[in-house]
């Protein structure tokens, strides 16, 4: 890695000069591993999820759609919501800016999930979705922005770590979740790992920070991750078409995954295989829950190592690809408890490392200065993909099954694999060169 003194370009862009190679900072891998488990703490508000639809279905007669959006809304506030709270971190600093902002986050999601504990009309359980979510949010984005700037050297893997604990936090509490729900109900599931989720966050805050000074690396002609040395700002990177290209394949892939994320509960249910017992007793439903929030978290840091080597646009085409066939593989032969353990297991895998891959691009090509509020700009892509969810159990109430769901899922996959490949790469390659 290096670092050197910041000058500006003649457009008036500020950039870092690399002048000399040193030793990498001090520290970095300890921030990393707190900001994984910032987002382990945070993974439930999301994988969770599914977990509790049926019980408030059941207790509170809402319908299954009518909940759905509180997912939706939790997914909107989430990422929509990240500019501003990545651009807070930008501007605080690296000393105070990662630690204020995670506390905050922290505070809010004990206060969201406790409301929603509580709720008894759907306004209500959609207000604390929408806080939840905005806590949610803030960590995500600090923690992402704090990976891509400490870690130039492996952006695909840092990021993809600190994912990993998003993707892949909540498989070891599924199963205490879904025992809580059973035994005390909903509403205590929701309040205590609220709070307790809110408690270990607001102490972790106090020791995380970001790098003092801006990494950026030598290029060499034949590195095959390219990375701009030029920091764009975020108004500079909201007129770049490459932006808003990544805009549109993020939610694409993004909408496919949170469809089986918000829908696995209700998928196995129509396939009469919910709570068949297979493996020591665990059924059907909770099998799959961890396998994939297992899955999904490991191809994150994966996916993110393997771009790493051979490039994003060439990993994407892989990833999403394998995507599109586990869609297909989900309806042909998902109907099995152990073939849908696999075939969903192969879908949280496949969608997962976009939580890896867009941000390590982001940053690529727009540059490090202001990385947490650029990849934050982009993360919001997933709060529009979430409104496409509950359109997927208007589809499948129209046909009947969730075949044609499925097959769109795979369309969408193979469409984003030829961005990457034919639009995308030629784009960044360009912009590489002036």
């Amino acid at each position: 890695m290096a670092w050197g003194p910041k000058n500006k370009n003649p457009q008036g862009v500020t950039v870092s000069i690399s002048t000399t190679t040193v030793t990498p900072p001090a520290g970095r891998w300890v921030q990393l591993w707190l900001g994984v488990l910032c987002m382990a703490l945070i993974a439930n508000l999301q994988y969770a999820w599914t977990l509790f639809v049926d019980p408030m279905h059941q207790a509170r007669g809402w319908d299954i759609a009518g909940i759905q959006w509180a997912f939706s809304i939790f997914i909107a506030t989430e990422t929509w919501l990240t500019p501003a709270a990545g651009a807070w971190v930008d501007r605080l600093g690296p000393l105070s800016g990662p630690r204020t902002t995670v506390a905050f986050g922290g505070l809010l999601v004990g206060i969201g999930w406790a409301i929603n504990g509580v709720a008894e009309s759907l306004p209500l359980l959609y207000a604390g979705a929408a806080i939840s979510g905005t806590g949610a949010g803030a960590i995500y984005a600090t923690c992402v922005g704090n990976a891509v700037k400490w870690f130039p050297d492996r952006r695909g893997l840092a990021v993809g770590l600190t994912a990993a604990g998003f993707g892949a936090g909540a498989a070891v509490t599924v199963i205490p979740i879904r025992i809580l729900i059973a035994s005390e109900g909903y509403a205590s599931a929701f309040l205590w790992f609220g709070i307790g989720q809110g408690l270990v966050l607001l102490a972790v805050s106090q020791v995380l920070r970001g790098p003092t000074q801006t990494v950026v690396l030598p290029q060499a002609p034949s590195s095959v991750v390219k990375q701009s040395v030029r920091s764009f700002s975020p108004g500079q990177v909201l007129r770049s078409p490459i932006f808003w290209l990544m805009y549109v394949m993020f939610t694409m892939v993004s909408a496919s995954g949170l469809m089986a994320t918000a829908q696995l509960a209700p998928i196995a249910k129509d396939y009469g295989i919910s709570n068949t017992a297979i493996f020591f007793g665990a059924t059907t439903l909770s099998v799959a829950l961890v396998v994939d929030n297992v899955l999904n978290g490991f191809a994150r840091p994966f996916f993110g190592a393997v771009s790493d080597r051979i490039g994003r646009e060439a990993t994407m085409a892989i990833a999403f690809t394998l995507g599109a066939a586990s869609y297909g593989l989900l309806a042909w032969i998902g109907g099995s408890p152990w073939m849908f353990v696999l075939c969903a297991g192969l879908i949280f895998f496949t969608w997962g490392e976009i939580f890896s891959l867009f941000p390590s691009t982001c940053t690529d090509t727009f540059g490090p200065k202001y990385a947490t509020t650029n990849a934050a700009m982009l993360y919001t892509a997933k709060g529009t993909s979430a409104f496409l969810v509950p359109f997927a159990n208007v589809l499948k109430g129209a046909t009947g099954s969730w075949g044609t769901v499925f097959l769109i899922a795979a369309a969408a996959n193979i469409l984003v694999v030829v961005l990457a490949l034919f639009v995308l790469k030629p784009l960044r390659v360009r912009l590489m060169r002036t």
